[in-house]
């Protein structure tokens, strides 16, 4: 059951549903080998970024209340999880692209912890 929620969540947020495509551009505030969340859709306004895995985002504001997320990571993808260390619904984000959108996924104003992966 619980794989089954987290292949759903994914699936969201690869493009199939409610979400924004994946962006390819970078997006210019997003500091290198940062993973980065913003107040607002299209990546607009300050970029809130991380360099870590994080297992609790909740004290930013920027992740707290996220409405679009990029990863311009050198080396790395990154899951973004909906709840503290590292629980909830787990979104994969591979480096160099991002979510314009986070409206209506289970991160929406809940990007609460992030963990690093697939590192080259």
């Amino acid at each position: 059951m619980k794989r089954t929620a987290v292949l759903i969540s994914a699936l969201a947020l690869t493009g199939v549903g409610f979400l924004g495509s994946t962006g390819t551009a970078s997006a210019d505030t997003c500091p290198s080998g940062a993973v980065c969340a913003y107040l607002n859709e299209n990546w607009s306004g300050k970029a809130y970024p991380v360099y870590q895995d994080n297992d609790d985002l909740t004290m930013y504001s920027g992740w707290r209340w996220a409405e679009s997320i990029y990863n311009n990571g050198k080396s790395c993808n990154v899951h973004i999880y909906s709840e503290k260390n590292h629980g909830g619904a787990r979104y994969p984000l591979n480096r160099g692209t991002g979510w314009k959108s986070i409206k209506g996924s289970a991160v929406y104003h809940h990007a609460f912890s992030n963990k690093w992966y697939g590192c080259k």
